[in-house]
């Protein structure tokens, strides 16, 4: 697409993404469609009126603007200008690639409910990942940001979060002398007071406060939608409940021009000539208590029961390939190579039942998880971004890495459940109901009654999940 011409409907995702952004600065932003089947879950036209204000609203407060500057003089003097139109979410970060997206996507939709401009807080680790996400303006924190040395101290125990604040009786709605930034504490460590941010009352006494410092490492999106005050607005962004994180999160995250290199170069190369691709997302929380053998005989039983994969003849071996039978191609992501050589011999070596040609791949095994190394996330990422591009995919329940995947392909997943205590479960994988990502730690209060309660019992589209029990996330309400 030359950087002049006009984008297609389909390659502006149904209206998500602005037209008026350079191409070349972004190359996968409208070249993405390309290499996924176009979505048959269009944005409602309010969200797509709704991201375009916003755009407006960050190009007006960003970064560098006179706006800008107005507000960090009045953040840095402590004083609040109720005139002033611009306010501000900070997000840091507190996690693994998964988690970061999945938060950043949750701190975004709270932006735009409360008409709030979001900036991150880009450490090196997250440095050319992602394309800017808005028009003409930067979602990046400053390096000169006044606190910035106070954000990477800001944790749990710190004085200042407004769930201590509230323990501790320092604030509330009837206090008249408010700070300009407060801090909030929402990963998945979070105490009571600290989730009392999902409470209509509590954000009364946010909606004064012009900056808001949030720490997160968790998909709390779905908890917005049990506050009242956001419930008329949310249902017009999205009456499609299940779409929520499709929507937004192919709308803020596009692979930089080098990561997106690194995937259409892999793309090409190995996935592109096959009938059929089959991604297989592998994530192990315990060795100990899930072996990889046990893990792999789960994978195997799983895609033969749901006929993902064919059978192999062990008692023969491929002497030259046929050629004949349809070709499919899995892609392997794990941090061990054992899965992908168990399956790669398999089918190189043997002959499947159904002549089906198989090849297997897998793009690298880093080992271990490497949050903190950038060469690292931007592999993970670009692995997030081919599994998003297969036609079925296979993923590991608990994990966000999996959720990401299956959220930006629009493609509902069959979930390995968990193995505890080295015993396989029955059955090994199930079919998601509901393609949003859990919320693996929810709040268990009601606010209006104030005492506990389990919260995926209080609204219809909010339910459990098929792989964490005590975790909430999204359905159709004609789902039950």
């Amino acid at each position: 697409m030359h950087d002049s011409s006009q984008p297609t409907s389909d390659a502006l995702l149904g209206g998500l993404l602005p037209p008026d952004i350079r191409r070349k600065s972004c190359l996968s932003r409208y070249q993405s469609i390309s290499y996924h089947k176009s979505s048959p879950h269009k944005p409602s036209p309010y969200l797509v009126s709704k991201l375009r204000e916003y755009e407006k609203l960050h190009k007006r407060c960003g970064p560098y603007t006179k706006s800008y500057k107005k507000s960090i003089k009045e953040l840095v003097s402590g004083q609040i200008d109720s005139s002033s139109n611009c306010r501000y979410v900070v997000w840091l970060a507190n996690c693994g690639l998964g988690n970061r997206i999945l938060s950043m996507t949750s701190a975004f939709l709270y932006a735009l409910l409360t008409d709030r401009v979001l900036l991150i807080n880009e450490e090196s680790d997250m440095s050319n990942m992602f394309c800017e996400p808005f028009p003409d303006a930067s979602w990046i924190l400053p390096e000169d940001f006044p606190f910035m040395n106070q954000l990477y101290s800001f944790g749990r125990d710190y004085a200042q979060s407004f769930g201590n604040m509230l323990e501790n009786r320092m604030i509330n709605t009837s206090t008249e002398l408010l700070p300009s930034c407060l801090y909030l504490y929402l990963s998945h460590d979070y105490d009571h007071h600290d989730k009392l941010f999902f409470c209509d009352q509590e954000q009364a006494i946010l909606r004064n406060i012009p900056w808001l410092i949030m720490k997160a490492n968790i998909y709390f999106l779905p908890s917005l939608f049990l506050m009242s005050s956001f419930e008329e607005e949310l249902s017009k962004l999205f009456p499609d409940k299940e779409m929520v994180f499709h929507h937004l999160g192919r709308y803020l995250f596009h692979p930089s021009n080098q990561v997106w290199k690194l995937i259409t170069s892999y793309y090409k190369k190995y996935l592109a000539k096959a009938e059929e691709r089959i991604g297989i997302q592998i994530r192990i929380f315990d060795n100990k208590t899930s072996p990889v053998e046990h893990v792999m005989d789960q994978i195997l039983t799983c895609t033969d029961k749901e006929k993902l994969l064919p059978r192999v003849d062990m008692g023969k071996s491929i002497v030259a390939p046929s050629g004949k039978g349809k070709s499919k191609a899995v892609l392997i992501t794990s941090l061990v190579p054992y899965y992908y050589e168990k399956m790669m011999n398999m089918y190189s070596k043997h002959p499947t039942l159904n002549g089906e040609v198989v090849a297997v791949y897998q793009p690298s095994h880093e080992e271990e998880q490497q949050s903190e190394n950038n060469v690292h996330n931007q592999k993970a990422w670009a692995e997030i971004n081919l599994l998003s591009m297969m036609d079925v995919l296979v993923t590991s329940a608990w994990s966000t890495f999996g959720y990401v995947a299956q959220g930006l392909g629009g493609k509902k997943p069959w979930i390995l459940y968990k193995i505890e205590n080295k015993t396989i479960p029955d059955p090994v994988c199930g079919r998601a109901k509901s393609l949003e990502p859990c919320f693996h730690a929810p709040p268990v209060y009601d606010c209006k009654a104030k005492r506990e309660v389990d919260t995926a019992t209080i609204i219809p589209y909010l339910r459990h999940c098929e792989d964490i029990y005590w975790g909430i996330k999204l359905f159709n309400s004609t789902y039950y």
